[in-house]
């Protein structure tokens, strides 16, 4: 079931300074939000998507396996596809990242990322999964969407934590936020976002 994300809320995470198409990432963050809140075959989950700038993501990054999008043509990858939804949940528990195109193409799955940790100042708790998301968009103008096993979805720009969404009211009696500095919240659906504000 494809949740919708109110577009309210959506504002906090998503602004035009971030120079990638707003529907797009948009779409990813719901996706996110989804595997999150659903998890597959009974167990939580954690994934990566690189949205945008995908010609250098694909420069910083490397097939983990056999890449099971390769070969299929782009209009029947593209991220609101209910079809292409659903493979890409399937594909999530494998790992390594999704590279997600401006256009909204799922160009790539199961991705190794070139992460570097210098210039990046994680929050202790994050793994790996969300060192390579700073680092990549530390070296593109991608901006990234971890969904971590603990079903908070996080975004990452320009090498830093910018936003968390807490799919279910409930986990937010045990969230301890990892963002920096000066905070914003709104609640609504059964879910919160926290973002940085500038």
């Amino acid at each position: 079931m494809k949740f919708k994300m109110p577009d309210d809320l959506f504002c906090e995470v998503c602004s035009e300074k971030r120079g990638i198409n707003p529907e797009i990432l948009k779409q990813v963050i719901i996706l996110a939000v989804e595997i999150a809140r659903e998890g597959r075959e009974g167990r939580k989950i954690g994934t990566l998507f690189v949205v945008s700038d995908s010609e250098e993501v694909m420069k910083h990054s490397r097939s983990l396996i056999l890449d099971p999008l390769y070969g299929h043509p782009d209009e029947l990858k593209h991220v609101d596809d209910p079809d292409v939804r659903e493979t890409v949940k399937e594909l999530a528990q494998l790992d390594g990242a999704f590279v997600v195109s401006d256009e909204g193409v799922v160009l790539s799955a199961c991705r190794y990322i070139d992460a570097f940790s210098e210039g990046i100042q994680l929050p202790l708790g994050l793994g790996s999964r969300h060192m390579a998301a700073a680092s990549i968009t530390k070296q593109t103008s991608a901006v990234a969407v971890v969904v971590s096993e603990s079903s908070i979805v996080r975004v990452f720009d320009d090498g830093q934590l910018i936003s968390e969404i807490i799919p279910e009211l409930w986990m937010l009696r045990r969230y301890s936020s990892h963002l920096a500095g000066r905070v914003s919240e709104h609640a609504q659906e059964e879910m919160t976002v926290v973002s940085k504000t500038d």
